[in-house]
């Protein structure tokens, strides 16, 4: 996909991945819609030309308006590029039933509507759809379980999006990041994360650089982007050798 005109529509684009993807596309001359809870800082960080859509992606009819205003300033979609999304430590036992509505509403059902409502609009552009998942998403993390659970009900809705949309010329791509250096240990419920996994830090990748990867796996119409290239092994060992993997996990 070559991102000059193209409309492209970025959750979750105040802060860390979000921002950065909104900062390289800038560059390519991409038109811009962005969202977030945080209005004061997405406005701060948005061009003259983005289109600005505050609002807590929970909430349906905050959805319906970031697809109606994206269509009344620009008439297409593109790309629309599902980061918005939170973490949680509390184990399955502790977890208090209303936080994991809540993860699972950011994090699995706001991409999940905001696809359908964009799904008509991508296929007449032949467009891409991408949602921003985890590691976590093909590797059940025992210090992030829930977190784990939306990003595994997120990977497997991409799987069945792309073998629905791709007669239709539409590109569903999923993105699964290790480690990346934001603030998501910062804006996550839940119990501190262990030590080992707040040392992990120093290997994390940055953001730009996480964006960059997506960048470059939606020009070339990717199914699948894993950053860093690291994290590929372990998921195929995981695949291959799930007791050996669970076991290694529990000593983190």
């Amino acid at each position: 996909m070559q991102s000059e005109g193209k409309v492209i529509i970025i959750t979750g684009a105040s802060d860390g991945i979000g921002a950065q993807l909104a900062a390289q596309f800038r560059r390519k001359n991409a038109r811009l819609v962005l969202s977030s809870r945080n209005a004061a800082k997405l406005q701060a960080g948005a061009g003259p030309d983005d289109l600005v859509v505050a609002g807590d992606l929970t909430i349906e009819s905050v959805r319906v308006s970031v697809i109606e205003k994206a269509l009344k300033r620009f008439g297409c979609i593109d790309a629309l590029i599902n980061n918005a999304g939170r973490g949680s430590y509390y184990s399955p036992s502790e977890s208090p039933l209303e936080e994991v509505r809540s993860l699972f509403e950011l994090n699995f059902f706001a991409p999940f509507h905001l696809a359908q409502l964009a799904t008509p609009w991508l296929c007449r552009s032949e467009g891409t759809l991408v949602n921003v998942n985890s590691i976590a998403g093909q590797i059940s993390l025992p210090w992030l379980p829930l977190y784990s659970a939306s990003k595994f009900a997120l990977a497997s809705l991409t799987s069945s999006q792309r073998t629905e949309l791709r007669r239709q010329g539409v590109n569903v791509m999923g993105v699964y990041p290790g480690y990346v250096d934001t603030k998501f240990q910062t804006h996550s419920a839940g119990t501190v994360p262990p030590a080992s996994v707040v040392k992990g830090r120093r290997f994390a990748v940055t953001a730009e650089q996480c964006a960059a990867a997506i960048v470059r796996g939606m020009e070339r119409r990717s199914r699948s982007v894993v950053t860093p290239r690291i994290g590929l092994p372990l998921v195929w060992l995981n695949r291959l050798f799930p007791r050996f993997m669970e076991s290694r996990m529990e000593r983190v």
